[in-house]
């Protein structure tokens, strides 16, 4: 097999490919040939040796992929030698193969390719948790999405549809707002010269928003407060602008029974993950069969081209995700 490395440092343009062994799939566990996988900021953060992996799961790059069973373990029941699937991962996605239990996999749906397929599992997943299984998600909600043009806001404005709930983006650039609302977006605001709060209270009023999807942190905090709505729920997924909030309103936070959960998908345990994708598998994953919905991709970049994708990502130029095929 063929998989990514970087030097010790962490630096891009040390991004190479190289010769490994080939992998054995143990026990409930699928070998599969990737065909694509996408990126996420994550392996940005590990590459320079900030976000680990979990103990025992692979440290290659990768937290999705899309391929072609080629191999079996023993006590594999649900899929077959040549099924077409797409996988979520805790790491490893950055090759040419990979091993996952069967139960962190989903059949790719009809007529839909493997780097449509790759752009699909960790993302959408972990919007699909944040809302649905986190958030009680329910009709008429009204959800703020902060950057809402990355590839875990436009999973999270497609799926506020499915669910008859209503989104509001932030995001850094108008073409990124149009392209919000182009998915279904109600409102898109530029943070880069408008403030988030003023004008949701000015569209809505005061105390509005039921859930809030927050990928920024420290920036934020005060208004995300103010904007929430008595028992609202915010969902902190990573804190890009920062992870200490110096004098946070605890009591704001205490006066409005706000529900701050902080949350990741990738340590979380295979028993989590499985009953998630089973849920994600019956009550979303048919939406894309039906057109209802579908993954967002910036380019698909040749394999030879890692680096030049990578530098897409770091620079915050994509909307939705960047994938990589082998085909």
């Amino acid at each position: 097999m063929k998989h990514i490395i970087y030097n010790e440092n962490g630096d891009l343009e040390s991004m190479d490919w190289q010769s490994g062994e080939s992998l054995k799939p143990k026990a409930g566990q699928l070998k599969i040939e990737v065909k694509a996988f996408s990126l996420n900021r994550a392996d940005l953060l590990q590459r320079k040796g900030k976000y680990p992996p979990p103990p025992g799961e692979s440290k290659i790059l990768g937290l999705e992929c899309a391929g072609v069973v080629i191999e079996k373990g023993d006590d594999c029941e649900n899929f077959n030698i040549g099924d077409k699937v797409m996988c979520l991962l805790a790491g490893g996605g950055y090759a040419t193969e990979v091993v996952v239990n069967e139960d962190l996999c989903m059949n790719i749906p009809n007529q839909m390719d493997f780097a449509s397929a790759a752009a699909i599992p960790e993302s959408f997943l972990t919007a699909f948790q944040c809302l649905h299984t986190i958030a009680k998600i329910k009709s008429g909600d009204k959800v703020l999405i902060h950057a809402g043009g990355s590839g875990l806001g436009t999973a999270a404005i497609q799926l506020c549809k499915i669910f008859s709930a209503e989104s509001i983006v932030t995001a850094g650039t108008e073409e990124k707002i149009n392209f919000c609302k182009t998915l279904g977006a109600s409102l898109g605001i530029n943070y880069k010269n408008e403030s988030f709060k003023e004008i949701i209270e000015e569209n809505y009023g005061k105390n509005k928003i039921d859930i809030i999807m927050d990928v920024i942190g420290k920036p934020y905090v005060d208004d995300n407060i103010d904007v929430l709505k008595s028992d609202g729920r915010w969902l902190l997924i990573a804190f890009m602008g920062g992870a200490r909030a110096e004098n946070f309103p605890l009591f704001k936070l205490l006066a409005k029974r706000i529900q701050l959960t902080g949350t990741t998908l990738r340590a979380r345990s295979l028993n989590y993950k499985a009953r998630l994708i089973n849920d994600f598998s019956k009550l979303a994953l048919p939406a894309f069969t039906e057109g209802k919905i579908k993954p967002v991709i910036h380019d698909i970049y040749n394999y030879k081209n890692i680096i030049e994708a990578t530098r897409t990502m770091e620079n915050n130029q994509n909307i939705g995700k960047l994938v990589i095929s082998f085909d």
